[in-house]
């Protein structure tokens, strides 16, 4: 989708047939707040094969969308999504099963 912002600092591993929605961003990098010098933090991130980004949602460092997963519109992914399971909120939590027919 349009705007989608890969801030990729650190590895950013893209499986087949990932949908990526307008504005969705994957974030590598964040800093240390709990400390003076603001050290910066940087993880890998993985989308596995099908998964679906909503709109305006957001990925953190070090986190796995596992196979098909769904981060719904606006939605932060601060821990790894199991694989076919639709998540929603912030921090995103698993509201049900995908089911693909």
């Amino acid at each position: 989708g349009e705007g989608v912002w890969i801030d990729n600092l650190s590895n950013v591993d893209l499986g087949a047939n990932c949908c990526l929605s307008q504005g969705a961003m994957l974030l590598c990098g964040n800093h240390n707040f709990s400390v003076s010098s603001f050290d910066l933090i940087v993880g890998d991130i993985t989308l596995e094969e099908g998964v679906w980004l909503g709109a305006k949602s957001i990925v953190t460092p070090g986190v796995t969308c596992g196979s098909h997963s769904v981060l719904t519109v606006g939605s932060v992914a601060s821990n790894d999504l199991e694989a076919y399971s639709i998540n929603r909120g912030n921090p995103a939590e698993k509201i049900k099963s995908r089911v693909i027919e």
